[in-house]
């Protein structure tokens, strides 16, 4: 069976998934782009923006590990779009005409929408699922590759919670946020299911992952 992913995953140290405040001109709320900088100084963000330099390293290696062998997206309303996006039909998510996920891709809404196909491979299913019922679809879509689930901090948390994610790669900025959506609430002892390893980098961020002990 394939395996269940969660790659990239920026917390702040108070561990907040994303600011509060989401909206059309904040899509990480009052967090704005901190907790991603490490990310997008890499050498794999510039070249996915189609811009030269950026920076190698610990980082950078982690980045890269994004898509790897990843067939499906499933990710929550408030990633596909700022609050109220369901009552726009012309809503198409925040990545333009060619979203950077070339995969199939689930949101989880409360308000389901005919599904939208972009360029580059991605195409967006609207489901109102829970996690085993969501995660079987996409598994179907993959066609034996993994599934990765995208964020926001809740829906993560709720992958977590009922056991279904085999890999978890967690960055842990050093900022305090203090408010906003919080990863790790209702998961004590999640660690004893997993290997955890950390590693830190130059830039200042922990690079934090949980792979599932058989």
């Amino acid at each position: 069976m394939s395996l269940c992913h969660v790659h990239n995953f920026s917390v702040s140290l108070d561990g907040f998934g994303t600011g509060e405040g989401q909206s059309l001109d904040a899509p990480f709320g009052h967090a704005g782009e901190r907790l991603h900088e490490w990310m997008f100084a890499t050498r794999w963000w510039h070249e996915m923006t189609g811009r030269a330099g950026g920076t190698g390293g610990l980082d950078d290696a982690f980045a890269r590990r994004f898509a790897a062998g990843i067939g499906a997206e499933i990710m929550g309303a408030g990633k596909f779009g700022p609050p109220g996006w369901h009552e726009d039909p012309e809503w198409r998510g925040w990545w333009g005409a060619d979203p950077p996920f070339h995969t199939p891709a689930f949101v989880l809404t409360r308000h389901p929408r005919p599904s939208i196909e972009m360029e580059g491979g991605t195409t967006f299913h609207f489901l109102d699922a829970t996690p085993d019922e969501a995660l079987a679809a996409a598994r179907e879509a993959a066609g034996g590759k993994d599934v990765r689930i995208g964020g926001g901090p809740a829906v993560v948390r709720d992958f977590l919670a009922a056991r279904l994610i085999d890999h978890l790669h967690v960055v842990v900025v050093p900022i305090l946020l203090g408010r906003g959506v919080r990863l790790w609430d209702g998961l004590e002892g999640l660690e004893k299911d997993y290997a955890v390893e950390t590693v830190s980098s130059p830039s200042g961020v922990t690079h934090v992952t949980f792979t599932r002990m058989a």
